[in-house]
């Protein structure tokens, strides 16, 4: 029996990205991560201009003026934004009426905003002096050409869309979503629907893989139900082995019936760990067949996500090339007292609330692997390592936030 940190060390330097890559629409890039980097083809901005609505001046010009004595210029006619006339030239003693985003005329060196002067006629009052530079975004401020924007491994997010748009980059080349099959194993489960018997257990851990492969970005398909039978599991492993991953539930522990770890093996593959010391979780076993890489679950529901959430979605976020694979984790204030048998760490459903800015965490009841009631209300697992058996109300721990993206854990 290995340690979490060992096991996750063992599944990330044994996956590699997959090096398949397709090109698709910025508009449909969400969630996708970049194959190569984003490079700016252009400055951005790509020339000096206002960042207020005002009067672009020469600085020296507004030296020394107040609201009960004014500098006044002379207006010299109007800059808007995407105009096209970039002639104008300011000389001393002149102003420029300037729309935000609108060229700086050439000979301006500052903008003052309109609510500190006073327009009449053809000339304007500035009631206070303006420093050079003031309110004027430079061209390439932001980004210069040839600047690397994004890098690749980088997973889209909104903003970085924005940033696409922005550079014109109408198409991205991003790694292809790795194919994972969802395996249920067990004479006792059934199908959701009408058919359902009251003696069996409902499959619900293939349908919570399908959603949580998806969000991770992944393409999830369901191979069903096997039975606990030999060549049946046999024929249906072999068959998922054409995709990315397997996650199978049922069938890798201790029992007589579980027989995925002999069929593994008679597929020729090699076992990479079997059983690490957590909880829950602890007869999780993690294989490579060829090129596929298989993770075999226990059965029961909150050891199916907690498994997931641990071991396989870092898995997936590698293999699809993102650089970040870690959910957040925090320092939180333990607001009740938890016991556990030393020798397994624990990560132990909760929630946290944020009292006065700072993190609170409660469990959430029954901690059996079989209660989802506990795992439907939490929003984070409390982390107890493997040599502690008691923690005391008020002590500070560690939680990792299940509703969040990732970090990066280098910090």
């Amino acid at each position: 029996m290995i340690s979490a940190d060992a096991a996750l060390k063992i599944i990330l330097s044994s996956i590699s990205v997959k090096e398949e890559i397709e090109t698709i629409s910025f508009i449909e890039s969400d969630g996708r991560v970049l194959a190569q980097d984003i490079v700016a083809g252009f400055n951005i901005p790509p020339a000096d201009n206002s960042a207020m609505d005002g009067y672009a001046v020469i600085s020296r010009d507004t030296e020394g003026s107040t609201t009960s004595n004014p500098v006044e210029l002379e207006i010299a006619g109007e800059n808007r934004a995407g105009g096209t006339d970039h002639s104008k030239t300011l000389t001393p003693g002149y102003a420029v009426r300037i729309m935000t985003g609108a060229h700086i005329p050439q000979g301006a060196d500052a903008v003052i905003p309109f609510e500190d002067t006073e327009e009449t006629a053809d000339r304007v009052k500035i009631f206070r002096a303006v420093k050079k530079t003031e309110n004027i975004r430079f061209a390439g401020e932001s980004f210069l050409t040839g600047d690397t924007v994004l890098v690749k491994g980088t997973k889209i997010e909104s903003a970085h869309i924005a940033l696409l748009a922005s550079l014109n980059k109408t198409e991205v080349a991003v790694f292809k979503k790795p194919a994972v099959t969802i395996i249920s194993s067990g004479d006792e489960l059934t199908e959701p629907g009408p058919a359902s018997s009251g003696d069996k257990i409902i499959n619900s851990n293939a349908y919570v893989l399908m959603n949580e492969v998806k969000n991770t970005g992944g393409i999830p398909s369901n191979s069903g139900i096997v039975k606990d039978n030999f060549e049946d599991l046999k024929k249906t492993i072999e068959k998922a082995l054409n995709g990315d991953m397997v996650i199978c539930t049922g069938g890798v522990s201790m029992g007589r019936y579980d027989l995925i770890p002999n069929v593994l093996k008679s597929l020729g593959a090699e076992i990479l760990f079997h059983n690490i010391s957590v909880k829950p979780g602890k007869p999780l076993l993690f294989s490579r067949i060829g090129k596929c890489f298989f993770f075999g679950f226990p059965g029961n529901p909150v050891s199916t996500m907690v498994s997931f959430i641990e071991f396989v979605r870092p898995a997936i976020l590698k293999i699809s090339g993102s650089l970040l694979y870690e959910k957040p984790v925090v320092k939180a204030l333990l607001k009740e007292k938890i016991h556990k048998q030393a020798g397994r760490k624990h990560f132990i459903r909760g929630r946290f609330t944020i009292v006065d800015g700072l993190f609170n965490v409660v469990t959430t009841g029954n901690q059996r692997s079989d209660m989802i009631n506990s795992l439907r209300d939490a929003n984070c697992l409390i982390i107890i390592p493997e040599e502690v058996e008691t923690v005391e109300k008020n002590t500070v721990v560690d939680i990792q936030l299940i509703r969040h993206g990732e970090i990066d854990a280098t910090g």
